[in-house]
């Protein structure tokens, strides 16, 4: 399963479980520990994206309980803005009880849908936060219209993710060319 054009960012809370813990390591993902302020793995993250690799990240930081989107963190739009690279929007589901079916010999139906990159963020000194949320929320708002009504969450009546919604609505609507 190791495929080295990509890696992932990855909780230490992983580390605890053995299968999960050799699927991480043999995918050469990135430990991070969400509870300091962890630099070396915002270093080994950039070092990657520099390499050209894809890297996985949970823009809310953690698992949602629900499996609705959460508020988003600037974290990912912080490493894009340092390793100079744009933003891919996936939205994934039919993650709930997969685990569970996949050692159970059942085939879970897990579906990607990637949006349109978000170009290399750029960022002028003024303002430097409110622009970070800013590329957070366009993220969130993009990953948000990409899922079904009940997984959207925190960004379901997002000003953004309507507008994102009613594009998607008259391109589904319109007559094919």
């Amino acid at each position: 399963p190791n495929r080295p054009e990509m890696t992932a960012l990855v909780t230490t809370k992983y580390l605890k479980h053995p299968l999960l813990r050799w699927f991480i390591v043999t995918a050469n993902g990135i430990w991070l520990d969400r509870d300091t302020a962890d630099f070396g793995a915002f270093r080994q993250a950039v070092k990657a994206l520099e390499e050209g690799k894809a890297l996985g990240i949970a823009p809310e930081g953690t698992r949602s309980k629900g499996g609705y989107l959460l508020e988003g963190k600037p974290g990912t739009a912080l490493l894009a803005l340092r390793a100079h690279v744009p933003i891919v929007p996936v939205a994934i589901t039919g993650t709930t009880g997969a685990f569970k079916k996949t050692v159970t010999f059942q085939h879970p139906h897990i579906t990607c849908e990637f949006g349109p990159a978000i170009p290399a963020p750029v960022l002028d000194r003024n303002n430097r936060d409110q622009q970070l949320q800013k590329l957070t929320d366009e993220l969130m708002c993009q990953i948000a219209a990409m899922l079904p009504e009940n997984y959207r969450g925190f960004y379901a009546n997002h000003p953004r993710t309507l507008e994102l919604l009613a594009q998607r609505q008259a391109t589904a609507n319109a007559p094919a060319a």
